[in-house]
Parts: C-alpha cells; sequence; structure tokens
C-alpha cells in the first residue's frame, strides 16, 4: 500500500514509536494516484453526478463535493509535492501532497488510521487486558443516526454504560457503582461490507475496571471473559432502552420535524443504508451481486459457531476478541482494523463496460463475494459515507475520557527520540505478576473465578502534559516503518538517507521541475457533465463549476 503525505512535519514530526518494528524494511515508491480505478471513476463521473443532483433540484452539500475535489488533487505532482534529496548519490524525489480529506480517500484515511492506532497506543492505553464490543443497530435505526448525530451520541451512551456495568459484575464490584470505573474507546464507523452505509460501534474497552485503594493507589480487576448468556443480557438491556429512549423521543414529537425539500441527504442516507440506488435507469434496485467471481478467491466460510455473540430486535453484539496486557503490537494492529478506511483499492476493479466490481472481504451466506456498482450509483455509496463537519468518529469514556481525573494517571509513559534511553531507564519493565496475575478462587456471588487486582503502581507514573508539550502529528516515515515496514527516506539507488529539501507549491517551479523530470506538469483530466436533455431543458439551469 502507498501513500502520499503533505509538508515537511508529516515526514519528520515530533512523535516517535514506542518500539521498532522488527521486519524486513522495503524501500518506498510514490504512489501513482491517477492510475487507481477508484481516481477513474470520480474523475469521469463526478460532474455529471452533481450535475444531475443540482438539475433535480437537491445538489449536493458542500462538505461532499469539497471531498470529492480534494480526492482528486490528492497524490497529484501538479499541484505540489515535497522534494527529498539524497547527499550521497545526488538524486531527487518528489512526493506529492495529500488531500487530507475524512472521507474515503485510502491514502489520508489509511494515515489517520496508522496515527490513531500509534497514539492509542504509545499515549492513551494503559498496559491492561482490552475486549472489542461491536454493536450494530436495526436499518432503520441506522438511517437514523446517520442523518442525526445526538442519536449517535444517546445510543453510544446506553451502549457503554450497558458494557461497564457487565464488567461491574464479572468483576464482583457492583456494590461500589460508579466507584469502580471502566474506560474504553469507540470508534464509529459509517460503512458495511458492501460500501453501504451501516453505522455501527466499534468499541475497545478495558477488559475490567478500576478502583481507588484508601491509600490512593488505583487497582486494575481483570473480568475475565463474558459467557455467551452475559453478552445476551447486555444486548438485551442496550435493545431494551434504545426502544424507551425511541417511544419517549416519538411521544415527545421529536421525529415529526420532516428535512427540508431541497436536501438530499435523507434520500443519500436511505438508498445507502438499503443498498439500492437513488437515481438513473436501477432507481431503487439493489446492487448486483455476483457469486464466484473467476480470479477472486473466497475464504470458506467458517463453521457457524458463534463465540461470545447475541441479537435481540435487531442489535447485535460481538464481543470475541480479546488481547492480553503485554500484547501492545497487537492492540495496535486491532485498532488499526477499526479505524481502517472504508474503500480498499485492492478490492476494487473496473470492469470493461465501465462499471465497478467490489469484493467482499467475507463471503456472504448467500454465496455473494463479489457486487457490481454503475459509475453514478458507486458515487452515490461514496457520498453518503463522508462525515459531516465538525463530527467526532472517535469517542472517549470512562477513565479514558480527556476530563477523567485517573486519564493522567493510566497513561503509559510518553518518550520521545531524544529521551528515548533516559525514560527507558527510569521506568523499569513491569514485574511478572503484573502482566499475567494469578487466579484467584471464586466468591459467593461473583460468579466465575476472575484473575486478582493488579496494582497500577507497578507502571511508571506519568506527569500531566500541557497541549504545548504534546506531540501534535506523528513522524509519516516513521508510521509508514512502524506500520507497513516502507522506510520513506531511503534511497532507492544507494541506500542512502534522503532529507526533505523545501516544499514546492508555486505553480510556475512545480511546472519547471516536473518538466527536467519529465513528468506531466498538469493534472489528470475530469470528463465534463454528461447530462441526457429532454423536452424543457432549455428552461433548467445549466451546472456551472460553482464548487471549484
Amino acid at each position: 500500500m502507498r501513500f502520499a503525505f503533505r509538508g515537511a512535519g508529516d515526514l519528520l514530526g515530533k512523535g516517535a514509536p514506542r518500539y521498532t518494528v522488527r521486519m524486513s524494511v522495503s524501500a518506498y515508491s510514490p504512489r501513482r494516484a491517477w492510475e487507481s480505478p477508484l481516481y477513474h471513476a470520480v474523475a469521469e463521473h463526478l460532474a455529471t453526478f452533481l450535475a444531475g443532483r443540482q438539475l433535480r433540484g437537491r445538489p449536493v452539500p458542500f462538505f461532499v463535493v469539497r471531498d470529492f475535489r480534494a480526492f482528486l488533487d490528492c497524490g497529484v505532482p501538479a499541484h505540489g509535492f515535497l522534494r527529498v534529496h539524497c547527499d550521497e548519490c545526488g538524486r531527487d524525489r518528489i512526493v506529492p501532497f495529500s488531500c487530507k480529506g475524512r472521507g474515503f480517500c485510502p491514502s489520508c484515511c489509511g494515515r489517520r488510521m496508522a496515527e490513531t492506532a500509534a497514539r492509542l497506543v504509545d499515549e492513551t492505553l494503559p498496559e491492561a487486558p482490552v475486549r472489542q464490543w461491536v454493536l450494530t443497530v436495526p436499518y432503520a435505526l441506522r438511517f437514523l443516526m446517520a442523518y442525526d448525530r445526538e442519536w449517535i451520541a444517546a445510543v453510544h451512551h446506553v451502549f457503554l454504560n450497558a458494557v461497564f456495568a457487565s464488567l461491574r459484575r464479572r468483576t464482583g464490584l457492583s456494590s461500589l457503582g460508579r466507584n469502580a470505573k471502566g474506560g474504553a474507546v469507540t470508534f464509529v464507523q459509517r460503512f458495511g461490507d458492501a460500501l453501504n452505509l451501516n453505522v455501527h460501534f466499534h468499541a475497545l474497552a478495558l477488559d475490567g475496571v478500576y478502583s481507588e485503594t484508601e491509600d490512593g493507589a488505583l487497582l486494575f480487576h481483570p473480568a475475565g471473559p463474558p459467557s455467551d448468556d452475559e453478552v445476551a443480557h447486555v444486548v438485551e438491556r442496550v435493545a431494551r432502552r434504545i426502544k424507551g429512549l425511541l417511544a419517549r423521543r416519538a411521544e415527545a414529537g421529536d421525529f415529526e420535524t420532516e428535512p427540508e425539500a431541497d436536501d438530499i441527504l435523507p434520500a443519500l442516507y436511505g438508498a445507502a443504508v438499503a443498498g439500492r440506488a437513488l437515481s438513473g435507469p436501477r432507481a431503487g434496485l439493489k446492487a448486483v451481486r455476483l457469486c464466484g467471481v473467476e480470479g477472486h478467491v473466497n475464504e470458506e466460510d467458517e463453521p457457524d459457531t458463534p463465540r461470545c455473540c447475541a441479537e435481540a430486535d435487531g442489535f447485535g453484539l460481538h464481543a470475541g476478541t480479546a488481547l492480553p496486557a503485554y500484547d501492545r503490537e497487537g492492540v495496535e494492529h486491532l485498532l488499526r482494523y477499526m479505524c481502517r478506511p472504508p474503500v480498499a483499492l485492492d478490492r476494487l476493479e473496473r470492469l470493461p463496460d465501465g462499471r465497478l466490481l467490489y469484493h467482499l472481504k467475507k463471503r456472504w451466506r448467500d454465496g455473494t463475494d463479489s457486487v457490481v456498482f454503475e459509475p453514478l450509483e458507486f458515487l452515490e455509496r461514496l457520498a453518503a459515507l463522508v462525515p459531516a463537519p465538525r463530527f467526532n468518529m472517535i469517542r472517549y469514556s470512562g477513565v479514558l475520557a480527556p476530563a477523567a481525573s485517573w486519564r493522567d494517571r493510566l497513561a503509559p509513559c510518553v518518550e520521545s527520540r531524544e529521551d528515548e534511553t533516559e525514560t527507558a531507564a527510569e521506568c523499569p519493565e513491569p514485574p511478572q505478576d503484573a502482566t499475567c496475575p494469578p487466579e484467584r478462587p471464586a466468591d459467593e456471588g461473583i460468579g466465575p473465578a476472575s484473575p486478582a487486582p493488579v496494582s497500577v503502581h507497578t507502571q511508571c507514573p506519568q506527569p500531566a502534559l500541557s497541549k504545548k508539550q504534546r506531540p501534535k502529528r506523528y513522524a509519516w516515515a516513521e508510521l509508514l516503518k512502524r506500520v507497513f515496514a516502507v522506510d520513506a527516506l531511503e534511497c532507492d539507488q544507494c541506500g542512502g538517507r534522503m532529507r526533505i529539501l523545501c516544499a514546492v507549491n508555486p505553480p510556475e517551479a512545480i511546472r519547471k521541475i516536473l518538466a527536467c523530470l519529465g513528468m506531466p506538469i498538469r493534472a489528470p483530466p475530469t470528463a465534463p457533465a454528461r447530462i441526457e436533455w429532454g423536452d424543457g431543458a432549455e428552461d433548467i439551469p445549466v451546472y456551472s463549476d460553482a464548487y471549484a
């Protein structure tokens, strides 16, 4: 997987990983974004998609158009780049700027994925066992959560309260109430396996609770794996409370307000949730499904033996993935999965007739392993996946909340490249019983046996850092080496170390440098709008590039 980055700070930032990835490192080669089927689909059909919506009096919102147009500029050298130079052999390399998009750009979402996972492991998550809780909701609620962000907050609040209550029951600390505190980081995912709009939650929760002793020490009480009955109890509680909340909102008249007539978002969200086309000759129809596509091998279906899974009234809950406290690399890998980009380029193909073929990650029960989209139908799916501005896709709860009083006491030690050696000497390795606590017998009314509590004093105390002291961004070169085993600063000709000379932004300088390197000096062209005009078309305002 190849990525681009913007500015010298992305490549030589202050942040640094706490550990070194021990694997063979390959050389870096800049991506050619304009050669991907995703770029071709957007460049050829974006103008038609925007014009069709505007002619119907329901234009696409500005933040969605901005994300599409920024994607067309991502990774294109004609829009600016970094110049990287090797002092040993004199070889130059250019690294195109990225778009920093939040919607569907694989490169920028992949960079955000890697940085988020690294920051959570290095600076936020304590060294404690964790468990992934995945909550899915019914179709009607998916649409409501996609359009109304208040419902995302409400469902998330009910979901985490049920998870924390389950942790207190399994640790036998229900009598402490809120004094026994859990913690979780929740990712709001908006996409399904077939690029349908599926708003659901991936919560990485500490597999236990913290309590404070009389002398001020923090104790971690591991909860152990939940039973299937416990998972069923949690999802039933979530379903019951959400249904009650829906009934109260309906009685109060919160659902009586209809969306504006010219608002296209409800229609886009509704079609994307149902997996249907919104307009065109296939309006109202679902995407074409294929089984056993030649040249694409799927793994055999796993046996139907669910573990730690339960359903209730359309709500689904899965809690079968857990990692021990010492597996920090495993935790980071799981975090990258939870905040992954919606579109995977290795699963997207362009058919000879111009349609898009998207392979599913796992075969469905009916045998479907791929879906086929018309170009405009594909753009509708992408438009529905773009989050609204100022919408938080990552949420912190419990002891990991930003304002939690215990968060700074539980955070791992923040290290930098300058003081990495000194900090390692000051922070000794935790004793063996901190990572592998002994088992204690089951007490009456507590349930099955659970590990003994672990004192947090075994970790290095973490002082509170101000916002100015905390690194704002990680070095993308370090993230590439850490996640993808790619060294972006290694010269592919002599193997020496390269350095950034400058960031090239002026159009005239860009054209001169690209001309000297024999590269295209202009961005790839985009196709104009193709609208089939009917009777009375002259009375319809012609689409103009107003969002450029």
